[in-house]
């Protein structure tokens, strides 16, 4: 066990509960074909039940996808869902949360959405989804010198539009969104340990790409643990590495097996 893996357990061990902070694709399942296919997993779907159901346990689902989405990948009562970067949440009753307002964010979407379609032109190996509170195109099936032709256009005419509203623009490897600043799971992950954390409870943020490391900075700030999932030498502010989404949910199921060893020792 490194150093990282053993302060992890001994936190645990003087813990009263736990919250886990869990991105979706590429976390706890592989990534879909597309971002609008929605394939819920049986695995994960009976994992994070177990787990929601652990009394020393509390869930937060934390995703790019729209909340819609994430409700039908993970029908599990009594979590967290936080969709678009959590601009959107559901609570473990089931009451839904609005970082902003929706009325005054879809105009400025829509508007983009008639833009980046004349770029596009339906043009192979790219894909626009639209998440309602945000606008993303993915060119990860594009030819590389041509993705990036095509992206940085739809940057500039992006940047040209917004201006100084509250909107802010996303990157990745040929990928570019437009979202309200306040879609940002750092802002997420802030908002509930703000707002719900527990006396004596102890955070752990697991995710696997830049959107994710923004949240990794206020787990750790918060005293908490933060892990990357990727077999990759990224550069990173994880505590520790977890290799992929398999693996995520067999760490997950041995962290639930050994709780209450750990908390009766």
């Amino acid at each position: 066990m490194d150093p990282a893996q053993w302060m992890l357990r001994e936190n645990i061990n003087l813990a009263t509960s736990l919250w886990l902070f869990l991105d979706y694709d590429g976390t706890l399942a592989d990534f879909a074909p597309t971002p609008d296919d929605v394939f819920p997993n049986p695995e994960v779907i009976e994992l994070i039940t177990n787990l929601s159901q652990h009394r020393l346990l509390r869930i937060a689902i934390v995703s790019g996808r729209r909340l819609k989405h994430i409700q039908t990948l993970l029908p599990v009562e009594g979590i967290w869902l936080a969709g678009t970067y959590g601009i959107e949440m559901q609570s473990p009753k089931g009451e839904l949360i609005h970082q902003a307002s929706y009325e005054e964010i879809r105009p400025t979407i829509k508007t983009i959405k008639e833009i980046w379609e004349n770029i596009l032109n339906k043009q192979a190996g790219f894909y626009l989804e639209d998440k309602g509170w945000s606008l993303a195109i993915h060119a990860k099936d594009a030819p590389y010198s041509e993705a990036i032709e095509i992206l940085t256009t739809a940057r500039n005419k992006a940047v040209m539009e917004i201006g100084r509203s509250p909107f802010g623009i996303l990157g990745g490897d040929r990928f570019l969104e437009i979202a309200p600043n306040k879609a940002n799971k750092a802002n997420a992950v802030n908002y509930l340990l703000g707002k719900y954390q527990r006396t004596g409870s102890y955070s752990i943020y697991i995710g696997d790409d830049d959107k994710d490391e923004e949240a990794f900075r206020v787990i750790k700030n918060h005293g908490g643990t933060a892990i990357l999932v990727s077999n990759e030498p990224l550069k990173s502010l994880a505590d520790f590495r977890i290799h992929n989404p398999r693996s995520v949910r067999q760490w997950l199921r041995e962290l639930s097996a050994n709780l209450d060893e750990i908390h009766n020792c």
